[in-house]
This record gives C-alpha cells, structure tokens and sequence, in this order.
C-alpha cells in the first residue's frame, strides 16, 4: 500500500453563498431535517425531476474531477461543484445538512465517507472519493465515485477498480419482489473473494423529496434488510469496501469517519429508480 502519510485536518474557508433564487431544502438553517413520512414508491412526476437532480449531480462531480490533480486542494474541488450546482440552478443538498458546512464531500485515502473540503492539498498517489448530491424541482439526486491522483500504487488501484464493480453487480441485483438485503448479499461475496472490510454502518438510503426517507439498504448481508424491493422505489447504492478492517474512527468535526486501521477505503454510488424488469440509474452525466 501506498505510504503516505495519514490525513490531518485541514483549514476552512467561508461558507460559500446560493443565490436567493435557487429553492432550499427545507431542512437548511435547522438542525435535522424534517422525518420523512411519504411513500418509498414515487410517482411518474417525482422520478422525472429525480432524473433533472441527478444529471446535475453526476454532471457537478465530474466537473469537480476534471480539477483533479496533485497540489489541488479539496476545497477547490468544493468550489467547483458548488459553482457548477448554482449556475444550474441546483442547492448542494450537503451544504447546511445537519450543520454540513460545504456543498461535496471529500474523502481522501482513509477517509471512508463525509470529508468536508478544507485546505488539504491532494498529493500524488493519493485516492478521493467525490460525494456530490443536487436538489431541484423538490427533489435530490446523490452521487459519488473514487478517482486516483497521479501515479497510485496497484493495491489501491485495484480496490478502486472493485469497488465500483461491487456497486455495478449489486444494480444488477435489483429486481421488483426481491428482499433489499439481495445488494448487500452480493456486494459482501464479491468484496471477500480480495479479504476487502465491508463498512456496515453507513449504508444506502431511500431519495426522494427527502435526502435520507429513513429506508436503509445495507451493503452487507444483512437479515434485517427485508423490505421488499418495488415498482417505483428511489434509493442509493453505495458500497464503501476498505484494504483491512469495516470498523472506523469518526474526527472531532463529527462528520469525518476514518478507517480504524487507517487502511485504505473506496465508495461509489448512484441514485436508482426501480422498474419493473430492473434499475435505472439516475445519475448519469
């Protein structure tokens, strides 16, 4: 594995401004949101507007990625998500969610999921999953992938490489009357044919009008994840496989979750419709 050495918080920057024009999710300036009460199962009217919010997002991420580069800070990738969201006429979901202060994460090396953009500077070698989410027409589309900086070491070349097979297999699982648990099942056998960890406690999530709806989907074989799978269902998949153990750090930002091993992990992820034969991903660029 590459040795770079671990990550150290870095610096923010001002919290960056919306037009007033651009609508909010209702949850911005709260604590938490509002519980989601509505149905799993949306209406031909909402998916079209999922599909609006996650071109947009697929769109933000990979103009953030393009900026990818040894030297480049994450907070500059922030900006350019944040800038290609606004001029769209998006809300970065994450900006102001339960106090998040940037519009992506950035999770860099260790970091399993929910890095806030500050004033680290990518170094080669590194690995940066980009986690962008837009909200518009009431509705979010969620995204996010892993890319290499610069010249990576095969081991963490090939985790990234799994890693979003493992996210591509378990679309492919999807099927009306299946139990939930089907993703997680497929996406656990696949990750120990390497010995790659399996994080279990930050999970794919129903989408709609709200960011998380409370439906959890679990990227382990979990004997709880019964509910089954429908006609008309928006959710995330979004596997995140580590180089050792599942288990984790969280810094003292309370969004920062880190390998506890400080091993390597990557994520990817994708916003889906259920159809009838299948899945339709959302967000595409």
């Amino acid at each position: 594995m590459s040795g770079q050495s671990l990550l150290a918080p870095g610096k923010l920057s001002p919290t960056r401004t919306v037009p007033g024009n651009i609508r909010r999710p209702e949850y911005v300036g709260k604590p938490a949101p509002t519980p989601y009460t509505g149905p799993e199962v949306q209406t031909p009217e909402t998916i079209e507007a999922m599909r609006i919010a996650g071109r947009i997002a697929a769109r933000a991420m990979a103009e953030a990625a393009k900026h990818i580069a040894p030297g480049v800070t994450t907070d500059e990738l922030d900006r350019v998500a944040h800038e290609y969201m606004c001029d769209h006429g998006a809300y970065p979901s994450t900006l102001g969610y339960r106090g998040f202060p940037k519009s992506l994460c950035t999770s860099v090396n260790e970091v399993i999921c929910h890095g806030i953009p500050d004033s680290t500077v990518l170094r080669d070698g590194d690995i940066v999953n980009l986690d962008v989410t837009a909200y518009i027409g009431g509705v979010h589309g969620d995204n996010n992938a892993t890319y290499l900086v610069g010249n990576v070491d095969e081991e963490s070349k090939l985790l990234v490489e799994r890693t979003h097979e493992s996210l591509t297999r378990a679309i492919k699982a999807v099927r009306p009357g299946r139990q939930i648990n089907i993703i997680g099942r497929v996406i656990e056998s696949y990750a120990k044919r390497f010995g790659y960890g399996v994080v279990r406690d930050f999970t794919g999530h129903g989408i709609n009008s709200s960011f998380h709806s409370g439906l959890i989907v679990p990227h382990y074989d979990s004997p709880h994840a019964t509910t089954v799978i429908q006609p008309g269902m928006t959710f995330t998949i979004e596997p995140m496989l580590t180089l050792g153990s599942h288990d984790y750090d969280m810094w003292d930002d309370g969004w920062t979750v880190v390998t506890k091993d400080r091993k390597r992990t990557a994520q990817f992820e994708h916003t889906l419709v259920v159809t009838d034969t299948g899945a339709e991903i959302l967000t595409l660029p």
